[in-house]
């Protein structure tokens, strides 16, 4: 199922923050990971390897490798996600809440890859982990939303605890079957994902006292 849109008729914010997210990380893909003269070693460097981070090196990479992307499906993949369910949690958290829940959320993903693999030397990069949070979020806050999704050929529409809980649930399954080989070679970092994931759910009810959840309406409209 890939997302298209969400109900945003309840939206009160212009998303200023998930907009400015969206930039930075496009900037840092145009910029700098584009131009580099070697993609590989960039990453090596700002990218989180969890055997540096076990030595004590490169923490600061916990936070610089969540701009950081493999490549265009995945900097585009990420970027969708952000900006389809981004933009009603920054509603119902505010601008500073919300960034900090997303680079909290990031964080607690990069750790949870290290812990997963702590002798790897393979390093993780992107926004996934961050944008996890993100869908606990709006699963908690805004699950009964119906998010239009393509399946196939088909457009269609669902509840948004459908579509993330699918999502989530693909992750458990990828994450454990990756924990069945030892073998060092690269690919997604589910172990983030659900990582993320899971401190998006603590944060949610952590904050709960601070949320400002729009009254229900009685239409709605979903975004292109």
């Amino acid at each position: 199922m890939l997302p298209l849109g969400d109900d945003n008729s309840r939206r009160r914010l212009l998303p200023v923050v998930t907009y400015a997210l969206i930039v930075i990380n496009l900037l840092v893909f145009v910029l700098i990971e584009l131009p580099s003269p070697d993609l590989d070693a960039l990453i090596m460097a700002w990218g989180t390897v969890p055997s540096e981070i076990v030595a004590g090196r490169g923490l600061i990479t916990l936070l610089t490798s969540m701009f950081l992307h493999g490549g265009w499906a995945h900097l585009g993949g990420n970027m969708l996600f952000l900006w389809i369910f981004g933009d009603n949690v920054e509603d119902a958290l505010g601008y500073g809440l919300y960034l900090a829940f997303y680079l909290v959320s990031g964080l607690a993903a990069s750790l949870a890859q290290v812990v997963l693999d702590t002798s790897s030397s393979i390093p993780g990069v992107g926004a996934s982990g961050a944008i996890s949070g993100v869908l606990a979020a709006y699963i908690v806050m805004f699950g009964s939303n119906r998010v239009r999704v393509l399946m196939g050929r088909v457009i269609t529409s669902v509840p948004a605890y459908m579509m993330i809980g699918v999502w989530i649930a693909l992750q458990f399954v990828n994450g454990v079957a990756s924990l069945a080989t030892t073998a060092q070679t690269g690919g997604v970092a589910y172990g983030a994902h659900i990582g993320g994931f899971i401190a998006g759910l603590i944060l949610t009810f952590l904050l709960r006292g601070f949320m400002r959840l729009p009254p229900t309406a009685a239409g709605s409209s979903r975004r292109p």
